[in-house]
């Protein structure tokens, strides 16, 4: 009998989609450092890092608040925005460099942005502080733009309002695109790089400081979501109408929300410009920006914060596969004219798919908890009714 009772232990603990999860992980990790190296697997992690961060804010605004937010990718180009377009300008101003509108212009580029990188690299003191100042203005983009736009959430439901965040995510894009004097226009505008102190380390050092970010919002997140705000998080989500008669300010933890998460989404932009070196604001699409945050959201869970970093991590590691590998696997498409360049938005498309039929709660669903302490409610039941919570 105990060794049956262990035998459907061990097939429970087998069949787990979460340990299923981890152990491939562990497999593509393995095999990516064994057949592609070190700087492949920094790559994964770094990638994982940046959607992480953005996955969770999603989920903080959509998972627990309920808000349709399919304009994710506003708040990432207004933190990309910022970096690449005001401290740069504010350390070119101290130098004494070109500093004003023609700062983006291509010959000024060239000129001043490698001077600036090479201040950086001189002096840890100065590269902290610019590092420190890229966080903060991305962080007030963030919050400014979250805020902007809980004034729709305030009266838009539904398919409404994701569609006006989805418009607001392009139209801040072509402003880019078009206003040459913001981040370049149709071309990049270099981003002074406050790692470049590191030498050769430079690419580990900003894979360790954007994956120490992560989880520090991971943790940052799950503190907050099992707080009294978390849970009145939930109430608005579950039914507004009983929140209110609950004497909850449907108006401000609305707003609240889509600031804390448009701040962390404008973070995790402001990082990865740092580290990719420029921002190109044809480069945030609302596919890659929105979409693929919602997909990672899908799989891992609505409304699990854990959930997040699985199904990152898992939908990271199959756009590597498919991105790497789809020309050596999917190579004799070409003799039919079909382009294997294009299979990463076809067979990812599979996935979500697959992800909605076979897993609709996702890798981690969301657990319902208390509200009190279990020995709190044991003590109500032993009270009332002469029972315990097991």
């Amino acid at each position: 009998m105990k060794s049956q009772s262990t035998q459907r232990n061990l097939k429970s603990l087998l069949l787990n989609s979460e340990i299923l999860a981890v152990v491939a992980i562990l497999m593509a990790l393995t095999f990516f450092l064994t057949t592609r190296g070190l700087p492949m697997v920094l790559t994964i992690l770094v990638d994982f890092a940046v959607f992480a961060i953005i996955t969770m804010s999603l989920n903080l605004e959509t998972g627990f608040t309920g808000i349709p937010q399919f304009g994710r990718v506003l708040a990432v180009i207004a933190g990309a925005f910022a970096v690449g377009a005001i401290p740069g300008r504010l350390l070119a101003a101290l130098m004494g460099l070109p500093a004003g509108l023609n700062y983006t212009i291509d010959t000024v580029q060239f000129q001043v942005s490698p001077e600036l990188t090479a201040a950086l690299s001189g002096s840890w003191m100065l590269s902290l502080l610019f590092l420190f100042i890229c966080l903060v203005i991305a962080a007030l983009s963030g919050a400014g733009i979250g805020w902007l736009t809980s004034r729709p959430a305030i009266r838009l439901r539904e398919a409404y309002l994701g569609i006006s965040l989805l418009a607001f995510g392009d139209f801040l894009m072509w402003v880019g695109h078009n206003w040459v004097p913001l981040v370049g226009g149709s071309t990049s505008v270099f981003v002074p790089d406050p790692f470049r102190i590191f030498g050769g380390a430079r690419f580990e050092a900003v894979v360790i400081a954007i994956f120490l970010a992560a989880l520090l919002v991971y943790a940052y997140l799950n503190r907050l979501t099992v707080s009294p705000f978390g849970r009145a998080l939930k109430m608005v989500r579950d039914n507004e109408v009983s929140a209110s008669a609950a004497g909850k300010d449907i108006v401000k933890i609305r707003t609240q929300s889509l600031v804390i998460g448009s701040m962390l989404a404008a973070i995790a932009g402001g990082l990865y410009v740092i580290y990719t070196g420029t921002v190109t604001a044809m480069g945030y699409s609302r596919l890659v920006w929105t979409f693929w945050p919602w997909a990672f959201m899908m799989l891992g869970g609505i409304g699990s914060t854990a959930g997040m970093l699985l199904g990152v991590m898992v939908l990271t590691i199959m756009r590597t596969l498919i991105t790497v590998y789809r020309f050596e696997v999917f190579g004799f498409l070409m003799a039919w004219g079909i382009n294997p360049l294009w299979l990463e938005f076809t067979l990812m498309g599979a996935v979500i798919i697959g992800v909605i039929l076979f897993l609709p709660h996702g890798l981690v669903p969301e657990k319902v908890q208390s509200i009190l302490p279990a020995s709190r409610v044991n003590s109500i039941l032993s009270k009332g009714f002469g029972a315990k919570l097991q």
